[in-house]
């Protein structure tokens, strides 16, 4: 097999276009492209001629020769997709589609809210037409969102996505307009008559509570706010993190909780060498847990982690991983079951820093008086419903853990948009296809639910930039002259500081020259005053040319 995509693999589907002889799968249009984990290559179509490697933008595609031991179940895991999902009617060549072109040629300017990946990729999409401009705001005065500020430190070849996202961000038409909040800083209906329409991209901005009691207390956490602390995100720095006991309970078994757990057990002398905000590099460096146990409801049939995740866990020889599951609860040919039997197997080194992947356990309540000392779970069983699907029932069986902090990880949901219908049943914007109405959209997990990985934004930027495209041609939009100037002007007299792309490259240099100083790939700066007292210094200064036609 001449090439193998790994775990970093973001499904973007750059790759598919790429590969000359169509053998990665599956591909936009297959069945399970939408929910898969991972892409596969196909080692007996694989012509070994490096498009694919070359197009992905996380580097997750690589030569079979150039496998680390850790990845070389990667092998076998590219190779069985095609044994039980053979593609014998292959088109020789990669199929791309002619691009669609708007029927007037006026000039269109579109401001996008959110400049995480699902913004990113929308004004990727817009910006192919030669007559739309884009904007892109972001409240925070750093792009990339979940990309920056979400995925974990220890997983720098997938934050390698950056490089697409600063090529995205360097065409013309491309502006910025970060550090300014849609809906306190600025109206709807504001952005719209300064722009011909309007795309949210804003994610999906809370975690779902346990619902047991006790979960307010101090030490019971999100863990998607530990994430934001880790990877420095401004709103999260000062969050009160105490590592002084010797137990960690994650709530959750899917591919956050296991990127939690890692950082909480990882040797801080390998979290050193990567990104990971300054603030918490020292915490961890003097925490004194030992333990991190990850609770699942279900089985380990149905844990909510991926199979990369689980190889690349596998792959980590600081850390003793400990599963704790009936042996015939482990048995088959699933790989992830393959995985964790491997897993349980090896042996324990009781100088290392653990984790435990528990399963069939469920909260009962969180332990303590004035902060977390424990947390009362329940044994587990499966009963399934009237659809057949296995779902966990509590027993009278429990037992408490003793803890110092639990962080739960039991998924996303988004809360209303000012301005924008908000579905209560799904927690997303109320959208057909991304359409709210002519002439405002969203994209993203505020417009399909907290889904899919980074690259699933891409096929979400095209079926919403499309339905924005229709409404262009069928005159549903004011294509009237719109300059965006009176609302920048507007904004300086309310005294909103915007970071254009002049500043964000100013910080984006100011933190790799910190970074390389200390040998890591760049030192993020936490405080959103220092932030733009760096965009604007180097702006000052003329370092920089503004970005895109007006």
């Amino acid at each position: 097999m001449p090439y193998v995509v790994t775990q970093s693999c973001c499904n973007d589907a750059s790759c598919v276009v790429a590969c000359p002889v169509n053998c990665i799968h599956p591909a936009p249009g297959d069945p399970g492209f939408a929910e898969a984990e991972m892409l596969h290559v196909d080692p007996a179509t694989c012509v070994d001629c490096g498009a694919c490697a070359t197009a992905c933008p996380v580097g997750a595609i690589v030569p079979h020769t150039k496998l680390q031991p850790h990845e070389l179940p990667f092998l076998e895991i590219n190779a069985s997709y095609y044994r039980d999902n053979p593609h014998a009617d292959r088109t020789p060549l990669a199929l791309v589609p002619a691009q669609r072109r708007l029927r007037s040629s006026d000039p269109v300017r579109v401001a996008v809210v959110g400049a995480g990946p699902a913004g990113m990729y929308v004004a990727d999409e817009l910006l192919k037409h030669p007559e739309v401009s884009v904007d892109v705001y972001d409240r925070l005065p750093t792009p990339y969102g979940l990309l920056r500020a979400g995925v974990a430190p220890d997983h720098q070849d997938t934050k390698r996505a950056e490089e697409l996202f600063r090529d995205i961000e360097s065409q013309p038409g491309f502006r910025y307009r970060l550090g300014v909040e849609v809906g306190e800083d600025v109206a709807l209906e504001e952005l719209l008559r300064h722009h011909h329409a309007v795309v949210y991209a804003v994610g999906a901005s809370a975690d779902r509570p346990l619902g047991v009691p006790g979960e307010d207390l101090p030490g019971s956490l999100s863990a998607t706010d530990l994430v934001g602390w880790y990877n420095g995100h401004p709103d999260r720095r000062d969050l009160d993190v105490r590592l002084d006991g010797e137990r960690v309970v994650v709530v959750g078994n899917g591919n956050v909780a296991l990127d939690v757990a890692r950082v909480l057990t990882a040797d801080p002398a390998r979290l050193a060498a990567t990104d990971i905000a300054d603030h918490a590099l020292a915490a961890l460096a003097e925490s004194g847990v030992r333990e991190v146990v990850v609770l699942g409801r279900r089985g380990p049939a149905q844990a909510a982690f991926t199979l990369p995740e689980l190889v690349g866990l596998a792959g980590h020889h600081d850390l003793n991983v400990r599963v704790e599951a009936a042996a015939e609860d482990l048995a088959g040919d699933d790989p992830r079951l393959v995985a964790l039997a491997e897993l349980a197997r090896r042996p324990v080194d009781p100088a290392l820093r653990t984790m435990v992947l528990r399963f069939n356990t469920a909260p009962v309540e969180v332990l303590g008086s004035d902060r977390v000392s424990g947390l009362r779970v329940a044994r587990t069983e499966l009963v399934p419903d009237g659809n057949g699907v296995l779902r966990a029932r509590l027993t009278e069986d429990t037992e408490t853990i003793e803890a110092g902090m639990v962080l739960r990880s039991v998924g996303y949901r988004g809360v209303p948009v000012r301005d924008l219908p908000h579905d209560a049943d799904t927690h997303t914007v109320r959208n057909d296809g991304g359409r709210v109405r002519p002439g405002v959209y969203v994209a993203g997990w505020a417009k399909r639910g907290s889904t899919g990985f980074i690259g699933s934004n891409k096929t979400c930027a095209q079926e919403t930039v499309g339905r924005l495209l229709d409404d262009l041609d069928a005159n549903l939009v004011d294509r009237g002259p719109r300059d965006p100037r009176g609302l920048e002007e507007e904004l300086r007299r309310r005294g909103v500081t915007v970071v254009d792309l002049a500043g964000w490259r100013a910080i984006d240099e100011e933190e790799r020259r910190r970074g390389a100083a200390a040998g890591r790939p760049r030192r993020k700066i936490v405080d959103p005053a220092e932030l733009t007292r760096v965009a604007a210094r180097d702006r000052l200064a003329g370092r920089y040319a503004g970005g895109g036609r007006r």
